[in-house]
């Protein structure tokens, strides 16, 4: 059975460090140790105490980790997603002042 997408508005907003768009964070090195994702573009955050650590944004199937230059996809009833930037105009409607 094939079927389409319903259309919806969403939020799409290219992430940025310091503008509070994640969930949480993760040391750098607990994902590389205990994680199953390639960890070569991902946003890495130096602490002042020296820790780095990795922005994440957590949905109804786990954890997704940001990599550098994607997008986090807000949708209305506050749910988040995360989307590559090779994606994103592909999956949503770019808005006229993008």
């Amino acid at each position: 059975m094939k079927s389409s997408r319903i259309s919806f508005e969403v939020d799409v907003e290219q992430y940025e460090v310091g503008k509070n768009m994640e969930d949480g964070f993760e040391l750098w090195s607990d994902v590389v140790t205990k994680g199953w994702i390639v960890t070569d573009f991902l946003v890495k955050i130096t602490r002042e105490d020296g820790s780095i650590v990795c922005p994440y944004i957590v949905h109804r199937r786990g954890r997704t980790f940001i990599g550098n230059g994607d997008y986090v996809i807000t949708e209305a009833d506050g749910s988040k997603h995360v989307c590559g930037a090779d994606k994103v105009w592909n999956r949503y409607a770019k808005p006229d002042n993008a």
